[in-house]
């Protein structure tokens, strides 16, 4: 038995937390001591297996996995127009195709219906994170709150700058779509969008506003900063809808 087989056994089951987790550990604790040891080769290995491993079909029979992604095990800040990171600055507007558009700063948000689900990110770059625990508020509670109008066919996800993604309805709608606050029991980063962001995670990760300031259901397709400067107006990753 080799290396990678006897890596491949290690990675079945509980052992693939377990493998996780010392990585995170050995590359915040000794970064420099472990590369120079591995020569970077081993993380290659590790990776690919990690891939492959968490590559069971969904419940939809796709891949966990969309093509030409490779996994990763904690979100890289993207970049972005920041808005205030403060709870205390914190408003969520939910507005047009409704019959009882809305306001609620932070802590009303948190009296809103709160869920905490698992759900897989996939960046169109190329990095995919899966089963990061996010905790907020459906989008589709709010909207029932609001009371969607049936003439809605596109959520436009607002955030701080003027920052847009135009996402279909039927995505919006998800169970899995939500306005978050946390991630893996910690309070949202400020590089990741606090107070708060946007999250569709069955589409690219930049239709996943991060500092959002609002939902607004429109009529017409309206897209948004990214769509408007190349990137697909879809962005389905198991269609590496990437680029327009």
């Amino acid at each position: 038995m080799d290396d990678q087989d006897r890596l491949s056994d290690r990675l079945r089951g509980s052992e693939l937390e377990k493998l996780l987790a010392r990585r995170r550990f050995i590359k915040t604790a000794a970064v420099g001591t472990v590369i120079t040891a591995f020569g970077g080769g081993l993380w290659t290995i590790v990776d690919d297996l990690i891939a492959t491993a968490n590559a069971k079909p969904r419940d939809d029979g796709r891949p966990r996995v969309p093509p030409g992604q490779r996994v990763i095990s904690a979100l890289k800040p993207m970049g972005g127009a920041e808005g205030s990171p403060l709870r205390s600055k914190f408003k969520l507007k939910i507005h047009g195709e409704v019959e009882n558009p809305f306001e609620v700063d932070f802590r009303g948000l948190l009296k809103l219906p709160q869920v905490t689900q698992k759900a897989d990110v996939h960046c169109v770059t190329g990095w995919t994170v899966l089963d990061a625990n996010w905790k907020g508020v459906r989008i589709k509670d709010l909207a029932e709150k609001a009371k969607l109008k049936k003439t809605a066919r596109y959520a436009i996800i607002e955030a701080a700058h003027g920052y847009t993604a135009n996402v279909p309805i039927r995505e919006a709608l998800k169970e899995s779509c939500m306005v978050t606050y946390e991630l893996d029991g910690d309070a949202l980063a400020e590089a990741h969008g606090a107070p708060a962001r946007g999250l569709i995670p069955d589409l690219y990760f930049w239709k996943s506003s991060k500092w959002i300031t609002g939902i607004r259901f429109v009529k017409q397709d309206e897209p948004g900063y990214w769509e408007t400067r190349g990137y697909h107006n879809r962005g389905n990753p198991w269609l590496e809808e990437r680029y327009s």
